[in-house]
């Protein structure tokens, strides 16, 4: 499993320490504008392989190394606006540096998966669709993944159950039209009432994100678990189901945008898309997702 991690943020940094010291990636490329602190990303990295389960193999690279790459994970962004309030201040130049660095990658490993963590991730991962032309299979972004993780670990805060236990998503745009998915989200099979408490909980999960990046700056930790987590699936053929921004494939005839759903993760990438059964405000929540983000699409041309 080769895995080649465009981008050394502070993200970028967080998701290459989680797959060095994982035990399925065996070679691992990091590419970064800054050749320099690159190699002491690697040397840190490689210094540590002893104390890890199994060893895997990590360079310094340009494009030509990542040839041949299952996975091409992009953490690569412009630089975060100060007092940034909406990811979608980031499109223009975020799009314009895909532009750059997809079709030379894309060309060098024509049947890698595309994980997208930079933002605005919807807008990204259909911008990846478009500049390598790959299927929707093969591209997919970390969505509202986090966003889901949140909520359920405040949903078992409040119910007293293991997060692992509920089934609750946030669904649609990654940023502030995403919403819960209240009316099928259930633990042991229960459905969970979707009550004024709960909805406040979804209203703390959406705005956590921003709540640390207030405090200290920039978000690393959870997003790069969450990208390593959707790596592993990949390499390890788990079929994991995740909430993931993917091409929306005509569910409640929305198409031509990507939007976080249900997707089961392998080794084929997305492999199958779920169709949630949602009440008529859900519905409509996710068809204004899918419009905002689209107007942002379109204005990036």
């Amino acid at each position: 499993m080769k895995v080649t991690l465009v981008g050394l943020g502070h993200v970028g940094k967080s998701l290459a320490f989680e797959l060095a010291t994982s035990s399925f990636v065996d070679e691992l490329v990091l590419m970064s504008r800054n050749q320099e602190a690159v190699m002491g990303e690697v040397l840190d990295l490689r210094h540590g392989q002893l104390f890890v389960e199994k060893p895997t193999r990590i360079i310094a690279g340009g494009e030509e190394d990542s040839a041949g790459s299952d996975i091409l994970a992009i953490c690569a962004s412009a630089p975060t606006p100060p007092g940034m309030k909406d990811r979608m201040q980031l499109a223009p130049n975020n799009v314009a540096l895909l532009r750059s660095l997809l079709p030379p990658l894309a060309g060098l490993s024509p049947k890698a998966k595309i994980v997208m963590v930079s933002n605005p991730v919807d807008v990204l991962v259909h911008y990846a669709l478009e500049i390598t032309g790959f299927s929707p299979q093969q591209v997919m972004g970390t969505g509202t993944l986090v966003d889901s993780a949140r909520f359920r670990q405040l949903l078992a805060d409040e119910i007293n159950i293991h997060m692992e236990d509920i089934r609750a998503y946030i669904l649609g745009e990654h940023g502030d039209s995403q919403f819960p998915a209240m009316s099928c989200a259930d633990a042991g099979g229960e459905p969970l009432a979707p009550t004024p408490a709960r909805y406040a909980l979804f209203e703390q999960a959406s705005k956590a994100g921003f709540e640390v990046l207030r405090r200290k700056g920039y978000t690393n930790y959870a997003i790069a678990l969450a990208a390593a987590k959707i790596i592993e699936c990949i390499a390890r053929d788990t079929k994991h189901t995740l909430p993931i921004s993917i091409a929306v494939d005509g569910f409640l005839g929305v198409k031509d945008v990507c939007l976080s759903l249900p997707a089961v993760v392998g080794r084929g990438g997305v492999e199958q898309i779920l169709h949630p059964l949602l009440d008529a405000k859900e519905q409509a929540d996710f068809r204004h997702s899918a419009e905002l983000v689209k107007k942002v699409i379109d204005a990036c041309r």
